[in-house]
């Protein structure tokens, strides 16, 4: 069953965290390029969560915020 992706904005360290899952210590990180951290199963290799560091800065640039994973969205189930 796919998790629901959830934002978490911390203002004081400037970092946008997107994620399915809570962060835990086994995963391992990798940088992709453009200040974009993703944290990774270890086992699996999946991207669980996204971090976006100086996420702030990049509202007041021109360009569009791209981030280098596929995803595919659907309407959460609703109870």
């Amino acid at each position: 069953m796919a998790e629901k992706l959830t934002f978490q904005y911390d203002r004081d360290a400037d970092i946008l965290y997107i994620g399915n899952r809570e962060p835990y210590a086994e995963q391992e990180s990798e940088e992709l390029g453009d200040e974009v951290i993703a944290r990774l199963n270890p086992n699996t290799g999946e991207v669980e969560n996204l971090e976006v560091l100086f996420f702030s800065t990049r509202l007041l640039r021109k360009d569009v915020l791209e981030l280098p994973v596929t995803a595919e969205l659907h309407l959460a189930a609703r109870v």
